[in-house]
């Protein structure tokens, strides 16, 4: 019989990456301000990672409410030029908060309402409809990788009717510096 050694045992934990992400300090979350789009006009939010931020970006989930009775369509694009003059939304947060001095993302988000037109140039990687009163939550696991310069964008489409819809975008990401 083989006496058991608990002083030779190792533990082995296994995390969700999120988590892993979260516990470095790299993982963020936030959304943009509630966004009017309608009447021909349209509106966007997205992820936008500056030249020179030395960080890639890891889309790791997204979600879209519609606050409105009427359905509408969400283009997903990856580095278009979007139309409409952005605003950068103060709504971010690292997930971790018990980190000092609490670390900053260098992503942005941004968005930007009552837009006229489409975006140019990138490519519209695919569409969601979202339903009325409703959030449509998208899990990406980190797959969808922009560099600096990149983004990661939701155009919020508007529908034929004439009513406005109120909206907003939220994200969750996390950065991993170029050095590391």
């Amino acid at each position: 019989m083989t006496s058991f050694d608990h002083d030779h045992l190792k533990k082995v934990v296994n995390i969700p990456n999120p988590l892993y992400q979260s516990l470095q300090g790299r993982y963020f979350v936030g959304q943009t301000e509630h966004v009017l789009f309608g009447k021909g006009r349209n509106a966007w939010g997205g992820l936008v990672n500056p030249e020179g931020s030395d960080v890639d970006l890891f889309v790791n989930a997204f979600t879209i409410t519609n606050h409105s009775d009427q359905p509408f369509e969400a283009e997903i694009w990856f580095n278009p030029v979007v139309p409409g003059k952005p605003q950068v939304s103060n709504n971010v947060t690292p997930a971790n908060t018990a980190l000092c001095p609490l670390p900053e993302p260098e992503v942005k988000i941004e968005y930007a309402e009552c837009v006229k037109g489409f975006p140019k140039k990138g490519i519209m990687a695919f569409r969601r409809i979202v339903q009325p009163q409703s959030t449509l939550v998208s899990d990406e696991d980190g797959k969808f990788i922009f560099p600096p310069g990149g983004s990661f964008i939701i155009f919020l489409v508007s529908p034929d009717h004439h009513d406005m819809i109120q909206a907003e975008v939220a994200f969750g990401w996390f950065e991993k510096s170029k050095f590391d």
